[in-house]
């Protein structure tokens, strides 16, 4: 090969189409879950890579089959109750709530007061094991044991508080239309006063850990950013919204139960990163526990009084009467068998719950069974702008983003 033939030969393979060519630098595509530890099994994200940088992503549900909605409509509308429980499994309680209230506006029930302060008290201890699972997971999943443990001890004290005061730890099936399972007992309100001052500790002990670490926060700061524009856009509620600057809480703006009356703040943050969402998180943990130390003391001052409307068509009666009235056995019978009649008509209720606004859409024919039933996920609508808020990111800030989002995959079966 002549000399001048070589060089034209190393030219071109040294030109700068060749060498894009030869460093293969197209876009990986990279399924991750559902079966992953990191998506927590109910979720894939298909990711564009160019690097570690990602391009794209495709978020699929519909990996959890329940048909929860359905469900619903093909039974009584007590047997709708421990549906509930399911959607989401850190608070269940709230769940709970959403779905009586509804019923309760059909039937145009108004639940005694210390009813209304023990619902109260139960969404909070809801509230707070779920964000206690939350930043605990969150912080696992960067690879933190020592604060995962903090959190998880915290809410296995506030569990204990919530199998104190209806029997069950985490599907609670506390809540029941026109009422609550029953009263809390006598030794309730020492107990929790107990297990409150431990979780503060527990609390400060995970904030002096976590909050100011070096590592912790460079993988939280500035990443899963989303303005409140888009948020609100999106219809992203809850903590996710209030970490950018919306102090949108329905217990401030729609108060409900017995919120008006308590004194509690709403945290906010400034920038919308997850480290924002982190904190609103651990401060609306401590507002939870100013609120249920609230409900306390006004169930004491209340003193004894029934927490279940007096109507035999609507609550089932007590176990205790059952046994030793026949005519309340009868009743059992009947509401059990037949269900309770709910007058025609729809209506729709929203509370709080840990992810953002839980709502519930009823539509009844006036017979037992409901006609419609329709959730309002929290999960599912805040998960949708999470593409936005990590394109341009790296891989890795999929974790604390997918954490703080907080996605429940009950609330997202359809």
């Amino acid at each position: 090969m002549a000399e001048d033939q070589w060089l034209t030969y190393r030219e071109r393979e040294t030109s700068d189409d060749d060498f894009d060519r030869d460093l293969h630098t197209e876009h990986q595509i990279l399924n991750m879950g559902p079966s992953h530890p990191a998506t927590h099994g109910t979720v894939k994200f298909l990711i564009e890579l160019d690097g570690e940088s990602i391009v794209d992503l495709d978020i699929q549900v519909g990996y959890l089959h329940r048909g929860f909605e359905k469900e619903c409509e093909s039974g009584s509308w007590y047997q709708c109750i421990p549906y509930t429980d399911r959607l989401n499994y850190n608070s269940a309680i709230l769940a709970n709530l959403g779905f009586c209230l509804g019923v309760e506006k059909l039937l145009g029930l108004e639940t005694p007061e210390r009813c209304q302060w023990q619902r109260v008290m139960g969404s909070e201890l809801s509230r707070l094991a779920d964000h206690l699972t939350r930043c605990g997971a969150a912080c696992l999943e960067l690879a933190a044991m020592t604060p995962f443990l903090y959190g998880i001890q915290a809410r296995e004290l506030t569990w204990d508080l919530t199998e104190a005061l209806c029997g069950a730890r985490v599907t609670t099936n506390y809540i029941r239309i026109g009422g609550v399972k029953h009263d809390m007992p006598a030794g309730f309100p020492e107990q929790c006063r107990d297990h409150i001052a431990r979780i503060r500790e527990l609390l400060k002990d995970f904030d002096a850990v976590i909050t100011a670490n070096r590592i912790f926060i460079d993988r939280m700061r500035g990443t899963g950013v989303l303005d409140k524009e888009r948020l609100i856009a999106f219809g992203v509620t809850g903590p996710l919204l209030r970490a950018a600057g919306v102090p949108l809480d329905v217990r401030k703006d729609e108060p409900y139960l017995t919120y008006a009356e308590l004194d509690f703040d709403v945290p906010v943050g400034e920038v919308g990163d997850n480290y924002d969402r982190y904190l609103v998180c651990v401060e609306e943990m401590h507002q939870s526990l100013r609120i249920i130390e609230q409900c306390l003391e006004r169930l004491e001052k209340l003193g004894p009084g029934p927490v279940n409307v007096l109507d035999p068509r609507v609550r089932w009666p007590a176990k205790g009467r059952v046994f030793n009235h026949m005519e309340e056995l009868i009743q059992q019978f009947k509401a059990v068998t037949e269900g309770p009649m709910v007058p025609a008509g729809e209506a729709y209720s929203v509370v709080e719950s840990a992810n953002g606004e839980l709502g519930f859409y009823l539509v009844s024919d006036g017979s037992a069974v409901p006609v419609k039933v329709r959730c309002r996920p929290p999960s599912l609508l805040n998960l949708q702008p999470m593409p936005e808020m990590l394109k341009g990111c790296l891989l890795a800030d999929i974790i604390p983003t997918f954490d703080f989002v907080n996605m429940i995959g009950g609330e997202c079966d359809r």
